[in-house]
């Protein structure tokens, strides 16, 4: 640079003092050899300001800018700004001239006023700035708020894996199609479908490919169905609104459509699926049907087609549906009617074919119901053994026939055995065998005259634990049966390892002794059993015995003993003391 007119030193050394002073006044983003540097230009203007003809305060102003343009904008930066100008420019730099003290003055005032305005405008950029940010930041809000509306909205109505609608969304297309005015006349249709055994790709491959094969599911049903709605209502569960339907055949015709495309093997994450779905079909007029039930006649309809092995259609049934929701509520009421005291048991005579006498009687529960009359096994066991109830009533029907049956020891004869049929559930329970133990000690009969009777399946199970649990119980003296003999396994290989001690030979075989040239057949086969099983040690008694006939050809095949209506109906336990006797 150039040095001005009447300059007689470097302006390097007031450069420093200068930077020295305003050091620390602010934030500057910039080295103390660069800050010098900036100050020695700003330097060199100030002097050409003081020195040059005609005087012009435009470089005051100019400096005063820049000063807050480096950053040195502070009250304190500008005082130790005007300060070292005014008490060492004109020594250090050795300026001369006539009017220096009045130029001085005046040329402070121009550097404080562009320091002023530098400043004054800074600001009002700065708050510009944040003003447009602020309306960035709020219009960027309200777009985010907009879309996370929307996105609340394609997350309400609609399933996030597959996006399809879910069950929020077809609710309010079913009620809207109920409910359309003029349409009372008109058909709806329901197809609720779910996966047949989805849960093997879940547990097999992941939940990661499960949840592939859901989406490709979803698309394919999408795609097939056209017009219908096809919804995924959670899990592998999707349903299929017919708004118009044509009647059975047309729903039939969308099912068979449904299963189709599903049916179709799958490349999933490397993995070839194939696949099947079960469907329930609900179809049905449209006046005086509502959502709630027809969802759940399509559930019901469903786990029909389950329940009959799958990959296939079933329609609604009315009639079975009573008959199921008559079961169930027969099954809900067994534990109230245990505590009302509702069951009780009859007993049917086991009698001799050798002399005519009573060996034992076999214990039938019975159920008299307030509403449906005295109801039969048949009617409440098969449900007591599908919900687990069968334990808590099994339970009871042992305990009473041990309590009743104790009671025949006062007759003064031989009193007979009292045979009692053990569920599944109950022969895997692990506590049967303290069970039976403290029940023989609670009522004091004999372990010898209780039979239990087990079915042919429970003695065939793999497991271990049931068979030494009978072991134990043929140990303490409790006689074990095989009920229903011949209509299972009818394996007595099987026999020499098991502690049974008697077989019951099903009805069926002993039916066809009624007529002398059918049953030969019958005859032959009861025959051979009999002789079986007296070699492994075995009594045999038959079943369904009805007739003197049926008797007399047991009795001379050497069946040990008998029971069915020509011995005796049940009859309550009164009866069997009074025949005692």
């Amino acid at each position: 640079m150039a040095e001005p007119p009447g300059v007689a030193s470097h302006p390097g050394t007031f450069a420093r003092a200068w930077a020295k002073a305003v050091s620390g006044t602010s934030y500057l983003p910039m080295t103390q050899a660069q800050l010098e540097a900036l100050l020695d230009r700003l330097t060199g203007q100030l002097a050409g300001a003081l020195l040059t003809e005609p005087f012009d305060l435009r470089a005051g102003h100019r400096v005063g800018a820049e000063l807050v343009a480096a950053h040195i904008a502070s009250a304190e930066g500008l005082g130790r700004t005007v300060e070292v100008i005014q008490l060492r420019l004109v020594r250090d730099l050795g300026l001369v001239a006539e009017d220096v003290e009045d130029r001085m003055a005046r040329l402070l005032a121009a550097v404080a006023t562009g320091y002023a305005r530098a400043l004054r405008d800074r600001t009002l950029d700065e708050q510009e700035s944040i003003r447009r940010a602020a309306m960035r930041a709020r219009t960027q809000a309200e777009r985010a708020l907009r879309a996370s509306e929307a996105r609340f909205r394609h997350q309400a109505t609609h399933d996030p894996l597959t996006a399809l609608p879910n069950r929020t969304l077809f609710t309010e297309r079913l009620t809207a199609a109920l409910n359309e005015p003029g349409r009372g006349a008109q058909r709806v249709g329901v197809c609720f479908l779910d996966l047949d055994r989805f849960k093997v790709v879940n547990d097999t491959l992941g939940h990661q490919v499960g949840d592939q094969l859901l989406v490709t599911v979803a698309e394919r049903l999408s795609k097939a169905m056209g017009e219908h709605l096809v919804a995924r209502l959670g899990g592998d569960e999707f349903v299929i609104l017919v708004e118009h339907s044509g009647g059975t055949d047309a729903m039939v015709t969308v099912a068979e459509t449904a299963l189709a495309a599903v049916g179709t093997p799958a490349l999933v994450d490397g993995h070839e699926l194939q696949i099947s779905a079960s469907i329930g079909i609900v179809e049905r007029q449209i006046a005086g049907a509502n959502p709630s039930d027809l969802m759940r006649a399509a559930d019901s309809t469903l786990h029909w087609a389950k329940a009959a092995g799958g990959a296939r259609w079933t329609l609604y049934d009315a009639e079975r549906n009573q008959r199921e929701l008559a079961r169930y509520a027969l099954s809900a009421a067994i534990p109230a009617a245990l505590e009302r005291g509702e069951f009780y048991l009859d007993y049917q005579p086991l009698t001799s074919l050798r002399d005519g006498s009573l060996v034992g009687v076999e214990a039938l529960v019975r159920w008299r119901h307030p509403e449906l009359g005295v109801l039969r096994p048949d009617s409440f066991i098969g449900l007591a053994e599908e919900t687990g109830l069968i334990v808590q009533l099994g339970g009871w029907v042992l305990a009473e026939a041990c309590r009743e049956a104790e009671a025949w020891s006062a007759g003064g004869a031989a009193a007979p055995f009292v045979s009692v049929n053990l569920a599944v559930r109950q022969v895997h329970r692990p506590g049967l065998v303290q069970e039976v133990r403290a029940l023989l000690r609670q009522t004091g009969l004999p372990p010898e005259r209780l039979q239990l009777e087990i079915t042919e399946s429970t003695m065939m199970s793999t497991a271990e634990e049931p068979v030494r649990a009978l072991r134990v119980l043929a140990d303490l003296g409790v006689r074990i049966a095989i009920d229903d003999f011949g209509t299972g396994y009818s394996n007595l290989a099987y026999l020499r390892d098991l502690p049974v001690t008697e077989l019951k030979v099903a009805g069926e075989f002993v039916a066809g002794l009624r007529s002398p040239s059918v049953g030969r057949t019958d005859e032959r086969i009861l025959a051979s059993l009999v002789s079986l099983a007296h070699a492994l040690d075995l009594t045999v008694t038959a079943e369904g015995v009805e007739t003197a006939g049926q008797a007399e050809r047991l009795r001379a095949i050497g069946c040990d003993a008998a029971q069915g209506w020509h011995f005796g109906r049940p009859a309550p336990a009164d009866r069997i003391l009074a025949r005692i006797r």
